[in-house]
């Protein structure tokens, strides 16, 4: 019992760190800084966007956490998983045309942030299932 919950703590604790340097790491992708946007200026697509993009990690890593063999296992895939997200994010935000996610992000427009969210999500699905070879 002991060794499953030491287990348990283990994989969990490695995924928070996961999640949280993520976090760091996204609003360094965007060109936009998230959490101004989110937390000084109330931008709910900033928020919804952002939102997204941590579910769309999320699903991948639940995904490597049920598939993984080994610890280190789990923590390769969980890195894959994170490296796909934010690539994603690289390249949604830093396309500059008519149709840029930065500017409408940064304007606030909530469609977009939905859209945005909603394509971390898919991208999340997709890394997940990619993983569950």
């Amino acid at each position: 019992m002991f060794l499953s919950f030491f287990f348990f703590i283990l994989f969990f604790v490695t995924a928070l760190a996961v999640m949280v340097g993520f976090l760091f790491l996204y609003a360094k992708v965007t060109p936009y800084d998230d959490y101004k946007l989110i937390f000084q200026e109330n931008n709910t697509a900033a928020a919804i966007g952002f939102g997204g993009a941590i579910v769309g990690l999320s699903i991948p890593l639940y995904s490597a956490l049920v598939s993984s063999v080994s610890y280190l296992d789990f923590i390769i895939w969980a890195v894959v998983a994170m490296l796909v997200q934010l690539g994603f994010a690289y390249m949604v935000t830093r396309k500059g045309c008519k149709y840029s996610f930065e500017n409408k992000i940064e304007e606030g427009v909530v469609p977009v942030g939905i859209m945005m969210a909603f394509l971390s999500i898919s991208i999340g699905l997709l890394n997940a299932g990619s993983m569950s070879y």
